[in-house]
C-alpha cells in the first residue's frame, strides 16, 4: 500500500454498513486502541448502533474512521469519538482531513450545534486546529489522559 493511491471516503449510518466494513472498522479501533495503545477495554458498545461511521478506505481497506453521535448518546451536544488512523499512514494529514469530513458531516446532519470530544491530552493541538477547545480538566479515561474539548 502507499500514501499515493487513491482514498474513497464513506459516511453510513451502522444499519447500512456491510458485514466487511464492520469488521475492517472493528479492527483498525481494536489495532490502534487496544494493541497500540495498550489499553484493554471494551471498545464496541451499544453507541456504535446509533453512529454515523466515517472512514476512508484505500485498496478496499480503512486507513482512517471516526464515529459520530448524535446528542444525548455520550453528551447533552453532538460528538465525535474513536478517531482513528492507521499506523502506516500517519503523517500525511489524513486525520486532518478525516477531521473536515466528520465536522462537516456533523454540521449538515445536526444544524451546526456544538460538537463535544473526549481528547486524548497529547492530541489538544490537533483537535485545536479544528475549532475545538479545551472545556474540562484532565481525566484518566482507560489509564490515558483526557480532557473534555468543545467546538460551539
Amino acid at each position: 500500500m502507499t500514501k499515493n493511491t487513491s482514498i474513497i471516503w464513506k459516511n453510513k449510518h451502522f444499519s447500512e454498513l456491510s458485514a466487511r466494513e464492520w469488521h475492517d472498522i472493528a479492527k483498525i479501533r481494536m489495532e490502534i486502541f487496544i494493541i497500540e495503545q495498550d489499553c484493554i477495554y471494551l471498545d464496541l458498545d451499544n453507541k456504535d448502533l446509533d453512529a454515523i461511521h466515517v472512514f476512508a478506505e484505500q485498496n478496499k481497506e480503512i486507513v482512517a474512521y471516526a464515529r459520530l453521535l448524535a446528542k444525548e448518546v455520550s453528551y447533552p451536544e453532538v460528538s465525535v469519538g474513536r478517531v482513528v488512523v492507521s499506523k502506516k499512514m500517519r503523517g500525511i494529514n489524513l486525520g486532518h482531513l478525516l477531521m473536515e469530513k466528520v465536522i462537516s458531516i456533523a454540521d449538515k446532519k445536526y444544524n451546526s450545534e456544538p460538537i463535544k470530544i473526549s481528547a486524548q491530552e497529547h492530541l489538544i493541538q490537533f483537535y485545536q486546529k479544528h475549532g475545538f477547545r479545551v472545556v474540562t480538566k484532565s481525566y484518566l479515561e482507560d489509564g490515558i489522559p483526557h480532557v473534555g474539548m468543545l467546538k460551539d
